[in-house]
């Protein structure tokens, strides 16, 4: 999947350049339009209402003002799963998708036709297993002979699956498979008293929940999970530089966060609708990464050689197959070649 793009070589170089001379010469009333597919007129933006790099840079406008100066039209599309999003893509129906590393093993499981090109945070305590704080429920053991609430397919169920898993109480628990605003809803007519979910609906069910493990906690024992950045091949092999452009806004609105947390809280909190205190409170529960971060051997690597997270990917995807959550498990070499950083490098130059 990696591209190498050719190099012109001089002689090739002054012959195209010779021609064009000796045409604009022969006939200066004719002028060089460009192709008409040398840009899309529109991308299409699969997203998560979650407050992270994209969400700052949507409200910011910095891709409306990016890309409508080259005349593209931007649509931002709303999921509440990357499972929603995955049908997305393979419609070719969105360009790019936010979606969690669970489900992005899904899209090269089925053969979707995308790489990941980004990180955009790497979760912790903004995903978390809650119980009713009038529950007797106080260890994963106890979640024995109940429900649990929570999106199949996703990061949550990942995680939830391991929990379950380590405590030896999988066979006795009965997941629900529910989007994360039917759980509130269901949490709140008392349909269900523990759930696996992701803020900012995590939020809703602590006012009268308590929280028994979260993916940080999770992750220290290995089971990292993340939200990734995934664009179709068929775009990306066509506007690579349109690709690289978009992880530089993403870079510029992370780094808001990172220089002054409660300004980018208080610029998500109003689409989120919810308080700059609690947009903080859940940008803190997860880590983000700078480019250079990105690059590194512990995450992406490079595209000379792979990084750490390849590895979590096939070992999530490994373990997904054997949930029979997925019908294929890739080898480690197509994760290697899957997760794509060479437009992360792009954007650096």
């Amino acid at each position: 999947m990696k591209r190498k793009y050719l190099k012109v070589t001089f002689l090739v170089l002054l012959i195209f350049l010779t021609a064009l001379f000796l045409t604009a010469c022969g006939n200066d009333s004719e002028q060089a339009e460009p192709s008409e597919d040398s840009l899309p007129e529109e991308i299409n933006f699969g997203i998560l209402r979650v407050p992270n790099d994209e969400t700052i840079a949507m409200v910011e406008g910095y891709f409306d003002d990016y890309f409508t100066d080259q005349g593209i039209e931007t649509n931002f599309i709303v999921f509440d799963s990357g499972a929603e999003a995955n049908q997305a893509l393979a419609s070719g129906s969105i360009d790019f998708a936010t979606m969690g590393n669970v489900n992005a093993v899904t899209s090269i499981s089925r053969d979707l036709g995308v790489e990941m090109i980004w990180i955009h945070e790497v979760l912790g305590e903004i995903e978390a297993l809650a119980v009713k704080e009038d529950s007797d429920i106080y260890s994963i053991e106890d979640l024995a002979g109940e429900r649990v609430a929570v999106p199949f397919a996703s990061t949550c169920h990942y995680v939830l699956l391991n929990a379950l898993q380590d405590a030896g109480v999988e066979e006795q628990v009965q997941l629900l498979d529910m989007q994360t605003t039917e759980i509130v809803a269901a949490w709140q007519r008392g349909d269900v008293k523990a759930a696996y979910l992701w803020q900012p609906t995590l939020g809703e069910v602590l006012k009268t929940g308590r929280v028994i493990v979260n993916s940080e906690e999770m992750a220290e024992r290995g089971y990292i999970t993340a939200n990734v950045e995934v664009v179709r091949t068929e775009f990306s092999e066509k506007y690579p530089e349109l690709v690289a452009s978009f992880i530089k806004l993403l870079s510029e609105a992370g780094d808001i966060y990172r220089e002054d947390p409660e300004k980018a809280a208080e610029i998500v909190s109003q689409t989120l609708e919810i308080t700059p205190e609690e947009a903080l409170k859940q940008m803190q529960g997860s880590r983000w990464l700078t480019r250079e971060e990105e690059l590194s051997k512990e995450f992406l690597g490079t595209s000379e050689e792979a990084g750490h997270f390849a590895v979590v990917m096939k070992q999530t995807s490994d373990f997904l197959l054997e949930q029979d959550s997925i019908d294929y498990s890739p080898t480690q070499e197509e994760f290697n070649e899957y997760i794509n950083p060479e437009y992360i490098e792009m954007s650096l130059e």
